[in-house]
């Protein structure tokens, strides 16, 4: 595969856990979670990395993995910003973005071929990003894409309820995506609440989940753009209180089968901090890593 861009996802400011997690060191030599995912993603084939930001932290990147990046992959920087809709909206009372649709698009113009999106504060481990590699080479025609999934077990955390996409999978393939909070029942069930108000429901603990790792190829951008352009064509009240989702995006394109994504397992392992205790594991579990020399003792030397 000639070009094979990872999109990261790094405009948020982490509001449950406190400050601006994307950037907080994991290690000794001080870098972050982002690193240990463009270093994945180098080792699977991929040769460049977008990072979609607000604007006035680029310093901040730039300064820190992107002076860590400069020597071993392309790197390009977008901007999310406010203002930047299909629409003029008053938006004196409006204070984030538009969600992660906005967040995607907004790399375009630096994405020439298949490429993977992700969170910048999620772990995924070297496993998803080869299994994701391995898919868009196997699978390079429009409208087939997959969304790396988890065991929801994997992912839970500790301290509280975290939101996950529980996945409905039909022969394979999703055929639904309900965001939802979620919230350990016990060792074997977990409840989840969607996010749009809808009943709870109980799901198996390992039941797989949205990690928001998905493979696209390039097309994707053109169902984006239309999803965008539907979601501005809403009342105002509408859109100033809500976001444009990326998982409602890839629902609604399946259910009007214009596209297929497949579901493909990972046994990768998985590390977030959507809680400031969240921290200490992941410092501890990437400590545990470098101990079995799944990556070495310093990262980019």
């Amino acid at each position: 595969m000639k070009d094979l861009t990872l999109v990261v996802m790094a405009a948020g400011m982490g509001s449950r856990f406190g400050g601006l997690k994307q950037i907080t060191p994991v290690d000794e030599d001080g870098n972050f979670i982002i690193d240990y995912s463009v270093y994945d993603a180098k080792k699977a084939g991929f040769n460049k990395v977008v990072f979609v930001i607000k604007e006035e932290n680029l310093h901040d990147f730039e300064s820190t993995i992107g002076k860590r990046l400069r020597n071993q992959i392309e790197v390009e920087y977008a901007f999310q910003k406010l203002e930047d809709v299909p629409r003029k909206l008053d938006l004196s009372n409006r204070k984030k973005p538009w969600g992660t649709v906005q967040a995607v698009l907004c790399a375009k113009k630096y994405v020439h071929g298949a490429f993977v999106v992700i969170n910048a504060d999620d772990f995924y481990g070297y496993d998803s990003f080869l299994k994701a590699a391995q898919f868009l080479s196997a699978h390079d025609q429009a409208g087939v894409y997959a969304s790396i999934a988890y065991p929801f077990g994997v992912t839970k955390s500790e301290v509280g309820a975290v939101k996950r996409g529980v996945l409905e999978i039909e022969d394979g393939r999703i055929g639904s995506i309900i965001e939802s909070s979620i919230e350990v029942i016990d060792d074997e069930k977990a409840l989840a609440s969607p996010l749009d108000g809808s009943e709870p429901f109980e799901i198996l603990i390992n039941a797989p989940v949205s990690m928001n790792m998905f493979a696209f190829q390039h097309d994707f951008f053109d169902k984006l753009e239309a999803y965008f352009e539907d979601f501005f064509a809403q009342e105002d009240d509408v859109v100033l209180s809500c976001e444009a989702l990326l998982p409602d995006c890839i629902e609604k394109n399946i259910k009007s089968h214009e596209t297929s994504v497949y579901v493909v397992s990972t046994n990768g392992q998985w590390l977030g901090m959507t809680y400031q205790e969240d921290l200490k594991v992941v410092k501890e579990k990437i400590h545990e890593l470098k101990e079995k020399h799944e990556y070495p003792t310093n990262l980019w030397s």
